[in-house]
């Protein structure tokens, strides 16, 4: 008798046959698989941004000041008498009283730090602050240009009074500045894959970044520059 049987000879046929299938099948898969490492590899990252020119719609002007002297009672009627020289200052010009608001009063004995004959001439520094809110920054601009009269008043104003202006109504704008920054981002990448003989896939990732406020120039403090920079990867295609 033979030492294989025709079934067993057929048996062994179709196995190799499955070895050789599965191998054609691993390499046809393990081929795909690195075909698509290398194109899940491939992306590009680009920025876009966007700006637009905005004015200010808040204001918040402090008005710091002081008096010195001796006399502890003198000392607080001056800056009494100052603050409501600020007020009316304000009142005159239209703002309404609840625009204004008053900080406590700060009261520094200087003689309490002083040694032998280093005491300052005034014992007594009294401060406050006065400041302005209002959403009418028209107005408060025209008032800025007149803060002189305070000083011709004897108001002494102190470091700090610039007035910052802000502009509150980003969330008005935004979803275009973002719309727009992200179109700006995706025509670079279109570019991007047309020089390097590519084309323009799907979006691996995406990120908005930072929104951004400043002022327009150092003149102007009222008139925002309102920026918003997107990133975003995009897969290559061959």
């Amino acid at each position: 008798m033979s030492a294989f049987s025709p079934s067993r000879s057929l048996a062994m046929l179709l196995a190799a046959a499955l070895l050789a299938l599965g191998l054609v099948l691993a390499g046809w898969f393990a081929a795909g698989g690195m075909k698509h490492l290398r194109t899940a590899d491939r992306f590009v990252t680009v920025k876009g941004s966007a700006e637009r020119i905005v004015e200010a719609d808040r204001v918040v002007w402090p008005l710091p000041h002081s008096v010195g002297g001796n006399d502890l009672a003198q000392v607080q009627r001056a800056l009494e008498a100052n603050t409501a020289v600020i007020r009316r200052f304000f009142t005159d010009a239209g703002f309404d009283p609840a625009d204004i608001v008053v900080s406590p009063p700060r009261l520094e004995d200087r003689w309490a730090w002083a040694y032998g004959d280093n005491r300052p001439a005034e014992r007594y520094r009294y401060a406050t602050t006065v400041s302005l809110r209002t959403d009418d920054v028209p107005k408060a601009l025209e008032v800025l240009r007149r803060s002189g009269e305070l000083v011709a008043q004897g108001v002494m104003i102190g470091e700090g009074s610039a007035p910052e202006f802000d502009y509150t109504r980003l969330n008005d704008i935004k979803p275009a500045l973002i719309a727009e920054a992200t179109a700006a981002a995706r025509d670079s990448a279109v570019q991007f894959a047309k020089d390097s003989d590519s084309r323009l896939g799907g979006i691996r990732s995406a990120n908005q970044g930072v929104v951004s406020i400043t002022d327009r120039d150092q003149s102007s403090p009222q008139v925002k520059r309102v920026r918003v920079v997107t990133t975003v990867e995009y897969f290559l295609r061959d």
